[in-house]
């Protein structure tokens, strides 16, 4: 806890139902964090980002209108014959950038409200965790079985099975979210019901705070 401010890191697996969670505690008065949205923020045309980008993987990277091309970088950090090491130095760019936007969010919550619950939306955590610069108050995962993941991303972004696996495999492992985790919450009950217990976890870091 820095000061009577609460940080929470959430974090859960490709199309576990993360969002639904994100999206019930910021409804509920958490000031969110959202590393996706920082991640697409550091990379905008005209930043060291971006540049950085091009300095490292060529100009292969941009599209013709002069922006982070993610169709073809996807295909090198997923699934290049290189993808590993690709990936790690987008990571090595994005991440530093990305912590940075973060803090200095945080920054303004805290002065603005000292007794903030601050959540901080992660996909990657568990792969992060060792290297991020927050310690966190709480952290939880939000789960699902695969398949249930995999019908989802096939229903409502048109992925195919195997592209949704993938992605799958190429992300921490159940285990792995669990090993840091001290709450799971299941995604696949009733909505009603998960709801209701991220509900009930507010109010335990309210009073926590």
């Amino acid at each position: 806890m820095v000061g009577n401010m609460l940080r929470i890191g959430l974090t859960g697996g490709i199309a576990a139902g993360k969002s639904t969670v994100s999206a019930r505690l910021r409804e509920l008065g958490a000031a969110l964090i959202d590393y996706d949205v920082l991640a697409r923020q550091v990379v905008e045309p005209g930043g060291v980002g971006l540049r950085r980008i091009v300095d490292c993987f060529g100009a292969d990277a941009l599209t013709e209108q002069g922006e982070l091309d993610r169709a073809w970088m996807a295909r090198h950090v997923f699934s290049g014959h290189d993808a590993e090491r690709a990936r790690k130095r987008l990571d090595d760019i994005e991440h530093p950038l990305i912590y940075d936007a973060a803090g200095k969010i945080e920054g303004a919550i805290a002065a603005d409200d000292p007794r903030s619950v601050v959540v901080h939306d992660i996909p990657l955590l568990a792969e992060v965790i060792d290297g991020i610069p927050f310690r966190f108050d709480h952290v939880v995962t939000v789960e699902a079985p695969e398949q249930l993941r995999v019908d989802r991303m096939v229903s409502t972004r048109g992925m195919t099975r195997k592209d949704a696996l993938a992605r799958i495999r190429h992300q921490s492992s159940v285990e792995q979210r669990r090993a840091i985790a001290d709450t799971v919450i299941d995604s696949a009950r009733p909505m009603e019901c998960m709801l209701e217990s991220v509900d009930m976890l507010y109010e335990q870091w309210l009073a926590e705070s």
